[in-house]
């Protein structure tokens, strides 16, 4: 299934492919994911394309410094973070859903994760 989003501003923007239609997302407590209200979904990051030029993205690293958490440098919305599968080092992409605009996202199943605790 094919998807877009962007950031609030649209300078960054981008698609992605799912295997299947989304129903899920995961909503993580750890400090920064509480903080955006993300609802995240995870993919590889080969089904994933960047349409915006990379130069407006802004990162940030914490913690262990393993995951690129992206923004834009305009309206600062955060699209999606990029990382390695620490199980099988496969490069992936945890899209924000709220930045999805066709998503109903009151019809998704939500599944909570102790970010926080780890």
């Amino acid at each position: 299934m094919h998807y877009e989003g962007s950031c609030h501003c649209g300078r960054i923007a981008f698609a992605f492919e799912s295997g299947e239609p989304i129903s899920g997302a995961l909503s993580c407590n750890c400090s920064i994911c509480r903080r955006r209200g993300s609802l995240l979904w995870f993919g590889p990051r080969d089904g994933f394309e960047l349409k915006s030029d990379p130069a407006e993205l802004e990162s940030y690293r914490f913690n262990t410094g393993h995951i690129d958490h992206h923004h834009c440098r305009v309206c600062g919305v955060a699209p999606f973070s990029e990382a390695q599968d620490p199980r099988t080092g496969v490069p992936t992409v945890a899209v924000n859903l709220r930045c999805v605009p066709a998503l109903d996202l009151d019809a998704l199943t939500v599944t909570h994760y102790d970010g926080a605790g780890r």
